[in-house]
């Protein structure tokens, strides 16, 4: 579905290189021989997988704040990047409520940041704006949003998501009409996978709990979400952004999500973690009554697999399996890169 070939000697610039989607994407375009350079925020937790692997020696890896413009600007032009793909963001939900002007700040600015750069310069020839599957006004619908459902997130992550969306659809109507530029979005569901550290989503807290020996503690287990391992997105991120390259009528605004069976409740997601994990994993449901949260989301991946013959290769039992694996190799000191390595030539073995 993508030849990573494409990639080799091309400039690549990633912007939250840092964050755990973008260290999985830095890692695969490095090893697919690109030219890579990241602007970022510092990696945002402790320990952090950017920092685990080593990667910062292979590629120009930048810090600094996407909602600085000048400093992005002086990155970018630096490099005269081919090829944008921008992921920086902040992505918590909970974290949006707390801070909800860093939120717009980052996700909404941070967007028009990018695209001022790719406006003001004549060297992208490629622009992917990675969003999420909360772009959608949710309707709690139990069949999949399309890429033509409104876009209205309800919380301020979500929300400033949608504000993404809209600002790069904006551009791209305004300033990119009879340019060699392609530009697309890809909302992409809920993404599990090993270095993910973040405080808040479900997998990280099964991590931390079984680091504990404790038992899992599960805020809202009936809620249904499509999750897919981080492989799935960032390949077809990659497929997106090559495709384009050379054919502009490629573009356009993506869902990336998993197949229905794979669109499960963090309650079901949790027990097959445990199964996955073994030595006697447990959770328990303590529902906390935080801010709200939608109950039912999924998408509809149609157009994807239409336009680029897209499928998911793991599924979700795959994808938790994985994940155990390189957590029980991070928590036992081993090489957690060999580990990525190797499940990154599995997934593309898939292809085949």
């Amino acid at each position: 579905m993508v030849d990573l070939s494409f990639y080799k000697d091309r400039k690549v610039f990633i912007t939250g290189h840092t964050g755990f989607k973008g260290s999985w994407l830095s890692k695969v375009l490095i090893n697919a021989g690109a030219s890579v350079t990241g602007y970022s925020l510092a990696p945002a937790t402790e320990p952090a997988l950017f920092e685990l692997i080593g990667i910062k020696q292979r590629m120009d890896s930048v810090f600094g704040d996407i909602r600085d413009l000048p400093s992005l600007k002086k990155a970018y032009d630096k490099v005269s990047p081919e090829i944008v793909l921008h992921l920086a963001a902040q992505p918590i939900v909970r974290d949006s409520y707390k801070d909800p002007h860093y939120t717009y700040e980052t996700n909404v600015m941070g967007t028009v940041n990018i695209l001022e750069c790719i406006r003001l310069s004549n060297c992208c020839r490629s622009f992917l704006n990675v969003t999420t599957d909360k772009v959608y006004k949710n309707m709690e619908w139990e069949w999949g949003y399309r890429e033509n459902e409104p876009l209205n997130g309800y919380d301020p992550y979500s929300n400033s998501k949608s504000c993404s969306e809209l600002v790069t659809h904006s551009y791209t109507d305004s300033f990119f009409k009879g340019r060699q530029v392609a530009i697309s979005t890809a909302r992409a569901g809920n993404v599990i996978g090993g270095g993910d550290f973040a405080n808040d989503r479900i997998i990280p807290d099964c991590i931390r709990a079984m680091q504990k020996v404790e038992t899992i503690i599960v805020r809202n287990p009936h809620s249904t979400r499509p999750y897919q391992h981080v492989l799935e997105p960032l390949f077809a991120y990659l497929m997106v952004a090559e495709r384009q390259y050379d054919e502009l009528a490629k573009a356009g605004w993506y869902n990336v999500g998993p197949d229905d069976c794979d669109c499960v409740k963090t309650g079901d997601l949790v027990t097959m973690f445990c199964d996955a994990w073994g030595e006697g994993a447990t959770w328990e449901n303590k529902w906390d009554g935080g801010p709200h949260e939608s109950n039912f989301l999924r998408l509809d991946s149609s157009k994807i697999k239409t336009v680029f013959g897209w499928k998911p290769i793991w599924n979700i039992n795959e994808a938790i399996n994985k994940t155990c694996e390189w957590a029980k190799a991070w928590l036992a000191s081993d090489n957690v890169e060999r580990i990525m390595d190797r499940q990154i030539s599995a997934y593309m073995e898939g292809f085949k």
